[in-house]
């Protein structure tokens, strides 16, 4: 039986997710584009804080690696009574040298010490001058108003209206098309902290938040407009990004259907196998069970203060858990990418691939294919320099659609919850570039 609300309670459901809405997904235009709201609050940040933003992340790696190695000295029952930093600081062994190797680079980077493969214009300072300040501006904001999207019902009523369409394409909870959206418009880093988030808390089993952290969390329409300007060819923005979006659609219904995503085990964080009910019950429809499911969600926050405590909690989760990791691991695929050939012999087998597709300068363009894996800027600062047009929209498309880049969504995969390794994702980073290239060569000679 339908049940019904007060105007308190629907409001309560209502006003925190329109709020939501607002800052994460309503594309607002500016003079560089379209962007959201919570990038305007990041840059406006990396604009006031823009001399200090370096001293403060390398302070805040340097901080979290002390703090990590005390964590693994007194032991994880010490930390007991507090059990948001014992899960937060009392990590294994792999991530406690991750974090001290971080902080050793941060300080490196800052001091413009030691060997210049370190703290170089393309290594080190590229990440902790210009990369940690994007994340330590975005991860503020998005995670202080996080739960505006997560907590008030939005998922719920998001979710059960997509389910129909979710499912059978993506073998995905309708949920997880809010992950999209945010990511989209906003940020795949915002994309990553909330399937992080949701599969933390019980929402997507192991599979379900492997797939969608690695196939939806798109990078912004934004950053597309960087990546096409890099390469010159700013005034094709429209076809560029249709030409990503039809790769990237491809692309999201193989990945989930083959491994190493197909084979992820389909249950919860808890263990469990039966988790959320996605059936709508007799005498109701897609939005009226959603609507119910939204409001009684709502309900259940009950303190402004927790609504802060959640928010700030989630600001560190991201500043200590993350921003270690993409420092550390970025800096070291970085330093491989700038010193050494191994990108360059990695891409010589597709030299015959991009002959045969009739993509011109395949020699040079091969070079560019797999160093996205350290960074998706890359591909486009190499390319920029290809005489032909053709090549340098494949390049550009090609770089935006293999999604995992080490030095952001890959570092921030392998700091959060979200349940795949190095080794995974190396693994779906060939197979989207084996999978989008065809696509992208297909409709750029179309274009051109």
């Amino acid at each position: 039986m339908k049940k019904t609300y007060t105007l308190g309670e629907n409001l309560k459901f209502i006003i925190p997710s329109i709020i939501g809405i607002l800052l994460f997904i309503v594309p607002i235009k500016t003079d560089g584009g379209f962007t959201i709201p919570i990038a305007i609050l990041a840059n406006w940040v990396q604009d006031k804080l823009a001399d200090h933003l370096s001293f403060i992340m390398m302070i805040i790696i340097t901080i979290t690696a002390v703090l990590t190695v005390i964590a693994r000295v007194i032991g994880r029952e010490k930390m007991g009574k507090t059990p948001f930093f014992q899960n937060l600081l009392h990590v294994n062994w792999f991530w406690t040298i991750a974090r001290v190797l971080a902080a050793v680079f941060a300080i490196m980077v800052y001091f413009r010490i030691g060997p210049e493969a370190i703290h170089g214009e393309n290594t080190g300072q590229l990440l902790l001058d210009s990369l940690l300040h994007v994340l330590f501006a975005v991860f503020l904001f998005a995670g202080i108003f996080l739960p505006l999207l997560m907590n008030f019902g939005l998922m719920e009523l998001f979710g059960t209206l997509t389910t129909k369409l979710m499912r059978p394409l993506f073998k995905l909870p309708g949920r997880s098309s809010i992950d999209a959206l945010a990511s989209w418009i906003g940020d795949g880093t915002i994309g990553v902290l909330l399937t992080s988030k949701q599969y933390e808390e019980g929402f997507y089993t192991k599979r379900e938040a492997a797939v969608i952290g690695t196939t939806f969390s798109v990078v912004s329409i934004t950053f597309s407009l960087v990546v096409i300007d890099q390469v010159d060819l700013g005034h094709m923005f429209l076809p560029f990004y249709l030409t990503v979006l039809v790769a990237g659609l491809i692309a999201a219904l193989i990945m989930p259907r083959i491994p190493p995503l197909s084979r992820k085990a389909d249950t919860y964080i808890n263990g469990k196998a039966d988790g959320v009910n996605e059936e709508i019950p007799d005498g109701y429809n897609s939005f009226t069970y959603g609507y119910e499911k939204a409001v009684n969600r709502a309900k259940k926050e009950s303190s402004f203060y927790q609504f802060i405590k959640e928010g700030c909690q989630n600001v560190l989760d991201m500043w200590m858990g993350v921003a270690p990791v993409v420092m550390a691991l970025g800096l070291v695929a970085l330093i491989i990418a700038e010193y050494t050939p191994v990108f360059q012999w990695l891409g010589m087998p597709f030299i015959p691939l991009l002959e045969l597709m009739q993509v011109p300068y395949a020699e040079e363009a091969s070079q560019t294919i797999l160093i996205g894996f350290a960074d998706m800027f890359l591909p486009s600062v190499i390319g920029a320099s290809i005489e032909a047009e053709i090549t340098r929209f494949i390049i550009a498309a090609l770089s935006v659609t293999q999604l995992i880049y080490m030095s952001e969504v890959g570092g921030l995969l392998l700091g959060s919850k979200v349940p795949v390794s190095f080794k995974d994702l190396a693994v779906i980073f060939l197979l989207r570039t084996l999978i989008t290239l065809p696509v992208i060569v297909l409709i750029a000679h179309m274009i051109f």
